[in-house]
């Protein structure tokens, strides 16, 4: 009886002391599962912290047919910078851009990123408030992707968007200078003409004052 004795005292004590351990705070027996860290973005795309594309978001096709004479007057504290459409390459995009811009969409937004040597993008309205959440907002709405044979040049305008290759909305960034990896990825659909110097000289929180459609006789 003691020999039984003196085997069951340990084991029980050992049985006690696993139990014991397991009801501490934070101790379990399941490994604890990876944190998952979401890929980086293209420099081109929304915000990181931009969702996959809302479910409550419908695809938007405009109304606006474009002549193919309107430019861009985008008024900066820094200066003006103009740019022309590319309507047969981008037509959805372009008259959904013209529409936006024609309602005064795009004044009082600010330039939310800016990439020295890449790309400077703005077009976000949360960034009217400086929300929290800016560079992850937008019209309302999605653009189908209409990605095309426009390289990204100096100065090329292009829609960003997150993942999703349907997911541009309002926000769109400026090259600064040739992006080639880009190309075929994004929604070309503009270039400067006029204020790259202005361009290069936009810092984050640079006021799009007015954004004006000028249409050519």
């Amino acid at each position: 009886m003691r020999t039984a004795y003196n085997v069951l005292l340990p084991l029980t004590l050992a049985i006690l002391l696993v139990f014991a351990v397991l009801a501490l705070p934070g101790c379990s027996t399941r490994a604890e599962e990876p944190v998952l860290t979401p890929p980086a973005n293209t420099p081109a795309e929304q915000s990181e912290t931009e969702p996959s594309v809302p479910e409550e978001d419908p695809l938007y096709t405009a109304e606006y047919t474009p002549t193919g004479t309107e430019v861009a007057v985008i008024t900066t504290p820094k200066g003006i910078i103009k740019f022309e459409f590319y309507p047969d390459d981008a037509p959805n995009t372009v008259a959904a851009f013209i529409e936006r811009a024609d309602e005064g969409f795009y004044d009082g937004t600010k330039f939310h990123r800016v990439e020295p040597g890449f790309v400077i993008q703005g077009g976000d309205p949360l960034s009217k408030t400086d929300d929290a959440m800016v560079g992850t907002g937008g019209p309302g709405y999605q653009l189908k992707a209409e990605f095309n044979d426009r390289s990204h040049l100096d100065g090329t305008v292009a829609m960003a968007r997150s993942q999703h290759p349907d997911s541009a909305g309002s926000q769109f960034y400026i090259c600064l200078g040739p992006q080639p990896f880009l190309d075929n990825q994004y929604t070309v659909f503009g270039q400067v003409t006029e204020g790259m110097d202005v361009v290069r000289q936009i810092a984050v929180g640079d006021v799009m004052e007015s954004v004006r459609i000028e249409r050519s006789e």
